[in-house]
């Protein structure tokens, strides 16, 4: 009967898009167990330039023995544009941690996203630098990052053979509260300027907050802005947020 219940939940459940993908919300302590795991179905209504309807699948795989830390992320969204017509967001996000001491790892990501909102017709990224754990308390986490990517994008059908390379930093500042067994906050803001322009830049910042309902079940509230200097067309808002809510499952 649980089962049954957690998959009623799990249809239910709406949650939030972002074009930089928040990886702290996602990072979780594994204890003794190496491998963690989550997937979700959710549902949501965005006012950006259009009201969308939009349903949305995502999954999580982790893994961290203390030393290494690998993480895989698949979001995938079907959406309904006022007139019916559809409209398909995607990304793929993999990373490897490397442990250097007790507070700094090394990072390396390679990301590939398409945004049919944000003419994006293939946005590909690889990055690498040092990330610092600010503070030693567990249920209190700080932390920042300070690496350098590659970008290669390419714009989708309305901009015909528009291709950009640039490099890009990529600075985040993260912060992950624990103050009950119930409660999680998790907040992580990025700031990505190009390096031969940094008045090409972009600003993200994501906010989540769980409840805990179940030992596998959660309540979640999110909220997401982010800011593009130079879009892919003046079309294109510099300025997008949203907020959504729904329910976690976690494996």
């Amino acid at each position: 009967m649980m089962n049954y219940l957690r998959i009623f939940f799990f249809l239910i459940s709406s949650s939030c898009f972002s074009q930089v993908i928040n990886v702290e919300s996602l990072r979780r302590p594994s204890d003794s167990t190496k491998w963690i795991g989550s997937v979700s179905l959710d549902v949501s209504l965005i006012k950006n330039t259009n009201d969308i309807f939009r349903i949305a699948n995502k999954a999580h795989i982790q893994y961290d023995n203390d030393i290494d830390f690998w993480l895989f992320v698949n979001d995938l969204n079907l959406q309904k544009i006022e007139d019916n017509s559809l409209v398909n967001r995607g990304t793929q996000h993999l990373r490897y941690n490397r442990r250097i001491s007790e507070r700094i790892k090394w990072e390396v990501f390679a990301q590939g996203q398409y945004d049919a909102i944000s003419e994006i017709g293939f946005r590909g990224l690889l990055g690498t630098g040092p990330r610092f754990k600010l503070t030693k308390d567990d249920n209190y986490r700080f932390y920042l990052g300070a690496l350098i990517m590659y970008e290669y994008e390419q714009a989708s059908n309305p901009i015909p053979n528009r291709i950009q390379r640039d490099i890009r930093g990529s600075t985040y500042l993260s912060f992950s509260l624990y103050p009950t067994e119930t409660i999680t906050i998790i907040s992580t803001s990025y700031y990505q300027p190009r390096i031969d322009g940094f008045n090409d830049y972009r600003f993200s910042s994501n906010t989540s907050l769980l409840f805990k309902i179940f030992e596998d079940l959660a309540f979640k509230a999110n909220f997401n802005f982010f800011h593009d200097a130079f879009p892919v067309t003046p079309d294109v808002p510099k300025t997008q947020f949203e907020f959504t809510n729904g329910l976690l499952y976690t494996f």
